[in-house]
């Protein structure tokens, strides 16, 4: 058994007194704990503003190309111990062909394009100058540019590891938590 930890404001924190049992679906045996309602939400929020964020927004469309190619070589050298931890939620080996090989697929993937489509800039400009004015005077263009914010992704229960990685690797593209 296994207390689940979470990434908290760059530091990695185990379940609180008010954590809960995480169950093998397939046997009902306690594989782990994990949960907190400890975790001050404003502060995780404001470290992924000012420090995950920041560190996203400063990386140009190829470093961040570079770092998915690199997590998803990670998590292939780690497929073992993805594979046991998918057979506790119910899923055969097939499901891992589509859950873990898929994602870690989709994951390269997206990194090959990152680095083949996007320019190696911190800017993204889509199309050309558009006039929006009868005389010319006002035009246009479409850049795209990082955004700070934080998002929440909530994922199936059915592909849990593809569903959290495409997820993310979305918004890896589209700005920065």
């Amino acid at each position: 058994m296994r207390d689940i930890q979470s990434f908290v404001c760059g530091d990695w924190v185990g379940p609180d007194s008010s954590a809960r049992g995480v169950f093998d679906a397939v046997d009902g045996t306690q594989i782990g704990v994990a949960g907190s309602l400890g975790f001050d939400r404003a502060a995780m929020v404001g470290y992924a503003k000012s420090v995950g964020g920041q560190a996203l927004c400063a990386m140009t469309f190829h470093e961040r190309a570079k770092m998915l190619k690199a997590l998803a070589l990670s998590l292939s050298e780690q497929k073992d111990a993805l594979y046991e931890a998918s057979y506790a939620t119910g899923a055969t080996l097939k499901d891992h062909m589509i859950d873990v090989d898929g994602g870690i697929g989709t994951m390269l993937v997206i990194a090959s394009k990152g680095r083949r489509e996007m320019p190696n800039a911190h800017v993204y400009v889509d199309g050309s100058v558009e006039q929006l004015s009868r005389s010319g005077q006002f035009v246009g263009q479409h850049i795209c540019t990082p955004k700070l914010g934080v998002a929440i992704h909530i994922n199936a229960f059915n592909f849990p590891v593809w569903a959290c990685w495409k997820k993310w690797r979305l918004r890896f593209w589209r700005g920065c938590p």
